[in-house]
Parts: C-alpha cells; sequence; structure tokens
C-alpha cells in the first residue's frame, strides 16, 4: 500500500462449488504470503452469491480444505448469502444518482451486438441505455431486467504488484456493466467491492483471468466512497492444452492431491516449486515458505506471468 502504516487484510474468497484445486491453492497461498509478510491479516470470505451453484457440504469442505494445507484466517467466515441489504444500500445509492439502467438483453442478443475483446470478454455496446420509459415498460411486461452501471468514457489505471501496468478505458474496453443479475441476484462485481470495502481488505490476490475486473471495480470503490485495493493478479495453473484447472479437474484436487503427495506439506512445497515460490519442490509449510518469501521482485518469482503448466 501507499502509507506504509496501512494495516494489510488479505482474503480468501472460496466459491463452495468443489473441492480446492491446484489453482485455488496456488492464488490462495501468494494472498496468505503477501499479506503475512506485511505483517497483516486474512479474511475467509464464501463467496456464494449463485444460490444454484453453491452447495451447502461445500461450505464446510472448504474450511477444512484451508485449514489442512495451513493456510489460517484471522477474521470470518464471512457468507455472500446474507449481505443482501449491504449491496441493497449501494444499488440503491447508484440509482438515486441515476446512474443505473434496466438491460433486457438475451445472451444471444449479448453476443450478436458485442465485439469480442481479451479473448472471451465481451463489450456491451449500449443496447439498452436509451430505451424510452415506454419502452423499457414494453419490454418489462415480457422479461424482467437484469440492471447495469453506467460507465464513462475514462481510463483507469491499475499498477498490479505481479502484471504491472494495466489499463482500461470503461467505455470501449468494457461496456457498461451488470451489477444486478435479471434474477435480482447482485452481480459479483458490486458485492465484492461491498464486501472489501466493510470487511476492510485492502490486498486482493486471485487469477489473472480477473486482472480485467479490476479497474470496473476501482471505479465502484470510488463512486460508493470506498478505499482502493492493492492486487496482485497471479499467473493461471493451467492443464493440458492450456487449459484453466477448474473444479472439474479431479486429478488437481485436494483430494487426488492428497493421495499423490500424501502430506499437506508436500502438496504446498511441490506447487510452491512449479510457480517459482520456491528454488524446490522440497516439502514445505506456508510458514516455512514465508521465512524466505520477499514481497520486492514478486513478479520475476514466476517462470510466466500469465500461466503456469500443471506437472
Amino acid at each position: 500500500m501507499e502509507n506504509s502504516n496501512v494495516h494489510i487484510k488479505g482474503r480468501f474468497a472460496p466459491s463452495p462449488t468443489g473441492r480446492m484445486h491446484a489453482g485455488n491453492i496456488f492464488s490462495a497461498l501468494v494472498a496468505w504470503l503477501v499479506a503475512k509478510s506485511q505483517g497483516g491479516t486474512m479474511v475467509l470470505r464464501v463467496e456464494d452469491l449463485d444460490r444454484e451453484r453453491s452447495k451447502p457440504q461445500f461450505i464446510d469442505a472448504v474450511q477444512r480444505d484451508f485449514e489442512t494445507l495451513g493456510l489460517t484466517w484471522d477474521e470470518g467466515p464471512y457468507f455472500q448469502h446474507n449481505r443482501d441489504e449491504a449491496y441493497q444500500a449501494a444499488f440503491d445509492s447508484l440509482v438515486e444518482r441515476g446512474l443505473v439502467y434496466p438491460c433486457f438483453c438475451t445472451r444471444a442478443d449479448l453476443h450478436a451486438a458485442s465485439a469480442p475483446h481479451h479473448g472471451e470478454k465481451l463489450v456491451y455496446a449500449g443496447t439498452c441505455r436509451a430505451l424510452t420509459a415506454k419502452q423499457r415498460a414494453e419490454k418489462a411486461a415480457v422479461r424482467k431486467p437484469a440492471m447495469r452501471l453506467v460507465v464513462p468514457d475514462e481510463t483507469i489505471a491499475i499498477d498490479d504488484l505481479i502484471q504491472g501496468h494495466f489499463e482500461q478505458n470503461l467505455a470501449h474496453d468494457c461496456g457498461d456493466f451488470l451489477i444486478r443479475r435479471s434474477d435480482e441476484a447482485f452481480a459479483y462485481q458490486l458485492a465484492v467491492v461491498v464486501d472489501d470495502g466493510e470487511q476492510g481488505v485492502n490486498s486482493v490476490v486471485r487469477g489473472m483471468d480477473l486482472l480485467c475486473s479490476s479497474p470496473q471495480q476501482r471505479y465502484l470503490q470510488d463512486l460508493l466512497g470506498l478505499p482502493h485495493a492493492q492486487y496482485a493478479h497471479v499467473p493461471l495453473v493451467v492443464g493440458e492444452r492450456d487449459r484453466r484447472l477448474s473444479k472439474r479437474d479431479h486429478d488437481a484436487a485436494l483430494d487426488s492431491l492428497l493421495e499423490r503427495f500424501k502430506t499437506p506439506e508436500a502438496i504446498i512445497g511441490h506447487i510452491a516449486g512449479i510457480t517459482g515460490l520456491a528454488p524446490t519442490c522440497d516439502p514445505a509449510t506456508p510458514e516455512e515458505l514465508l521465512q524466505t518469501f520477499s514481497l520486492g521482485g514478486l513478479r520475476d518469482k514466476f517462470p510466466d506471468l500469465v500461466q503456469i503448466q500443471w506437472r
């Protein structure tokens, strides 16, 4: 952080949709090391906004996984499913300022009207922004709208601890983005900003696939009067054919990792070794890695800033 007197608070933010895998563990390990190396603390937040995919049996499992690996937290767990009141208050403040409008576009509409940007990312064309009150009423009678936030033609820059300088023009590289879905569930961008602000999280470590979300979240932080966070986006751990690991990759899931490596220390050591966090793949605990971890030159530790092959 810019002010050395600021207390650093990082976060683990798992989604309870499956067991942890090697990519989750790598990101969580870096988050823990970044916070602890600065004398900071960690929050555990269960990001269960997606009620359909979030499973109760995985909530306890996720906590046990962190404990098994020695990745300790100091606050929490907090749960997004009971935070709707806070999200609603933030949403209402944006509506009152005329910054939100209903969007009736289907997924097919979005793909047809949007241009691909940064790989899979699509830029919203602003299709519903200029609808008249009459048009909105007619469409609302047929389809329940999602809600989008108006963004300005403004470039926001992020100085990422790992990826370096990154900037995004909100209007051209992103477009007006969702803050509430058509099923009235609050969108990730709004929820995570509100949660980080209220929980005092100012150190955000996550996969580099979410780097493009950072300017949008910085914009929301400014609109809601919340402090900025320190970002660090780690390379993605990928499997065969550069496919990003997911909870469906059972060979890289924690149960399979324990079967293969036998101990949590061996798992942590292997992940640290192949990602460059440690010079070897020898077994290690997070506490042991912390003894030699340095925030300076963090980006130089990784063999690749975009993706690292799982093996």
